[in-house]
């Protein structure tokens, strides 16, 4: 754990504004003097199918099994490595090549080519195995990791007197050195995203993560296949919800920068990602991130249709409790918008090419305080697009402000300095094509 304790000071910091990295998507657009969208964010907002399983056709991460609304898990193909002699699993998310993602489906991320820039350690460098034909008739070769997460500590969530700030929090899972999630595979200059969620040959700890994510809730590895067929390993994992352009969807939440953020995320602390391209940095050269949006002080209640934030994930979405299938209460409340329900970006589907190929799993915290006019007057409402954010921002700052991470205190818009591995699943409803409304002067750049 001494990678923690080198870093909690400023993790603390980082901790209000990561916790806030869920929630800044809330009031609307318009001119300064334009009233704030609430009736926009009251009709909408809603979370789309919430049981059952997901039809394929609204899925972008092509290669998941299924994913089963009715206990919060997408089942991702698994795959085997080793790293420092011992072995581990890992799926696979993004990459940064077209032919490649749509050969493998999984997402298409071309920024993640310049994760690396200013950042080294972002990418770590793996090789693959050579199996024989006798060994390996028909499946993946190994992939030797130069690292691995230990998955060994508690995560530790404790509630502060409000719910959110935590009064205490630990990861229950950190980077041991040289692991990154993101890699490239010696002699080819493609970066995936490729975490590692699991380690050792079993059996599995999917109640308190001993040696799993904590996001892992079921686990299955397939025997030797048969003459001519594949026998294929698997991984349920939580999912998390969000909105984009104005629709639910569905992400996988893996890693994050920060210690506080890897708490509430149920992700893996990797200190690499800290300084990956770059913060503040979107649709300019060099960047490997995106945006997300998310409030501190959002509304609250598990059967508020406008709750979302921090505040409602400790108070309403079990944050506090480890992620189990056996945990029906947390699944049930999850599956019924108690996440933190952040807005994301760009999306894969997109209609518009430009914005469809800007999408990356790393994304860049945007964080955002209400003010207390605006908690006074109800307008803390729950938000689902990313123009409605930008034009609130930049048009009504006695609404929304950013937030200082060291003392949680207003601040200017804009990044947080908090960064998350989130590869998007799928929409639950209709697919994200366009922003509900076109960008304010001034708050975007460069001009939408």
């Amino acid at each position: 754990m001494n990678i923690l304790k080198r870093r909690w000071w400023l993790a603390a910091a980082t901790a209000v504004l990561v916790a806030v990295s869920a929630v800044l998507t809330t009031a609307g657009s318009g001119g300064a003097n334009a009233a704030p969208a609430k009736a926009t964010a009251a009709q909408a907002g809603g979370l789309g199918q919430l049981a059952g399983l997901l039809p394929r056709n609204h899925l972008t991460e092509e290669s998941a099994l299924q994913v089963d609304l009715s206990k919060e898990t997408v089942r991702l193909p698994l795959y085997p490595g080793t790293a420092n002699g011992k072995t581990v699993w890992y799926v696979l998310l993004d990459a940064s090549d077209a032919g490649l993602a749509h050969d493998l489906g999984v997402n298409y991320a071309p920024k993640l080519a310049n994760i690396a820039v200013s950042d080294p350690a972002a990418v770590q460098t793996v090789t693959l195995a050579s199996p024989a034909p006798q060994a390996n008739p028909f499946g993946p070769a190994a992939v030797h990791f130069a690292g691995a997460p230990d998955f060994s500590p508690a995560r530790i969530a404790t509630p502060g007197p409000d719910g959110f700030p935590l009064a205490r929090f630990q990861p229950g899972s950190v980077a041991g050195p040289g692991y990154s999630p993101f890699i490239k595979i010696a002699g080819s200059g493609v970066v995936y995203n490729a975490p590692i969620v699991a380690t050792g040959d079993g059996p599995f700890d999917v109640t308190r993560h001993t040696n799993t994510e904590d996001r892992v809730l079921g686990i299955h590895i397939a025997g030797p296949s048969r003459p001519g067929q594949f026998a294929e390993s698997w991984v349920d994992l939580l999912f998390v919800k969000g909105f984009d352009a104005g629709q639910p969807i569905v992400y996988l939440s893996t890693d994050a920068g920060q210690p506080l953020t890897a708490v509430l995320e149920r992700s893996t602390y990797v200190p690499a990602l800290d300084n990956a391209s770059f913060n503040g940095g979107d649709d300019f050269p060099g960047s490997a991130r995106e945006r997300l949006f998310g409030f501190i002080n959002g509304q609250a209640g598990p059967a508020n249709p406008n709750a979302q934030g921090f505040v409602h994930l400790v108070r309403d979405g079990f944050a506090a409790a480890d992620a189990s299938a056996g945990n029906t209460a947390m699944i049930d409340a999850l599956r019924n918008g108690g996440d933190l329900l952040n807005v994301f970006g760009d999306f894969p589907t997109l209609a518009d090419p430009r914005h469809a190929d800007a999408y990356s799993p790393l994304w860049d915290a945007q964080l955002g305080l209400w003010t207390p006019k605006a908690v006074a007057a109800g307008l803390n409402t729950r938000q689902i697009d990313e123009n409605q954010v930008f034009n609130l921002a930049a048009t009504r700052p006695d609404l929304l402000t950013g937030v200082n991470p060291a003392t949680g205190q207003p601040a200017p818009y804009g990044s947080a300095g908090v960064d998350i591995n989130c590869a998007v699943i799928g929409f639950t409803a209709a697919a994200p094509t366009a922003n509900l409304a076109p960008p304010a002067a001034n708050s975007q750049f460069p001009p939408r």
